[in-house]
């Protein structure tokens, strides 16, 4: 594969393995310390995103060194089996031709990918901090549009404000201490998330991987089930996070909607980690969600730490 922008003197890429991991979460927190003025990268993250089974390393993943300092990394995968790919990318600022070198080869590997599943074009989606150390204008200038934008929701924590709950009147709540539940929440985050902006229908196997399955709390995951509906909501949490409690994902049917299951969720999760003794949750928003979840935390004590846009590249495949 080559590339239309010349590699600058001086800089190196090669692949990432496994045994990157360590230098590849020091460099996202040397720049999250540029863009939201803290590290906030774990390193268990990193390691999830590199063994993930779709990560095929030696073809979609690079990493590159300006001498022997990691100034970049790109990543990219595969859940649609179509058109849809998505990409990580995060570079040191000031390094313009290094840039488009490696975006010049991730797009065309992009296209590549979209082609082997018999698509005639790749739709590309890459998720830039609003402050991010690349500069937007080499977007723009790629053909590259924001499409999405997300907020990262923050709420301090505290055992005298925040309490577990009374769960709604016909409410009970389990956690997915089972396999037969963990394969409930599942079909529940398939079915509330749905029709969501850039959702991909996942296997239970195939979900398993992507939330880290092997490393879970399956005891901070929630199946809410109501009278007369039956298991009707989900609350998938995590706690190894250094900086924070965070909250994966909060789905409730349509047809049990309106009764207060978010809201219970909601403080359940507040609850559950203030007594835990953490002093801070998070969880990530799509701003034009049509079910109303970023009223629904705002009006619950969280405000926006830090916002992130969707871009959006399409790119015919060329056979």
């Amino acid at each position: 594969m080559t590339s239309s922008t010349a590699l600058p003197s001086g800089l190196t890429v090669r692949p990432a393995t496994f045994d990157d991991a360590a230098a590849v979460c020091a460099l996202l927190n040397e720049i999250d310390a540029l863009e939201i003025g803290r590290a906030d990268t774990d390193l268990c993250d990193v390691r999830a995103d590199l063994k993930h089974p779709e990560a095929d390393l030696e073809h979609d993943s690079w990493l590159l060194f300006d001498g022997g300092r990691l100034v970049a990394y790109g990543l990219l995968w595969d859940e649609s089996g179509g058109e849809w790919i998505d990409a990580e990318y995060y570079t040191l600022p000031r390094q313009p031709l290094a840039s488009g070198h490696l975006l010049d080869v991730m797009e065309a590997r992009a296209a590549e990918r979209a082609g082997a599943n018999g698509a005639d074009r790749a739709v590309v989606h890459l998720e830039l901090n609003i402050a991010s150390t690349l500069d937007p204008s080499v977007m723009r200038g790629r053909g590259w549009t924001p499409v999405r934008r997300y907020h990262a929701m923050l709420r301090s924590l505290s055992t005298i404000t925040d309490r577990l709950p009374e769960p709604p009147p016909g409410v009970t709540l389990r956690a997915c201490l089972e396999e037969s539940d963990r394969r409930r929440a599942h079909a529940l985050i398939q079915d509330t998330f749905a029709d969501h902006f850039d959702f991909h229908p996942r296997t239970y196997e195939q979900w398993l991987d992507d939330i880290d399955a092997e490393h879970a709390d399956w005891s901070l995951t929630w199946i809410a089930h109501v009278d007369g509906v039956g298991d009707a909501a989900v609350l998938g949490t995590r706690n190894n996070r250094t900086s924070m409690a965070w909250i994966g994902s909060i789905g409730v049917l349509r047809q049990a909607r309106g009764r207060g299951l978010g809201s219970y969720l909601l403080r359940h999760a507040f609850g559950h980690y203030a007594a835990l003794g953490r002093d801070r949750i998070g969880l990530g928003v799509d701003t034009d969600n049509s079910t109303g979840a970023l009223a629904l935390y705002e009006r619950h004590g969280m405000s926006r730490d830090f916002a992130v846009q969707t871009w959006e590249l399409i790119r015919p495949v060329t056979r």
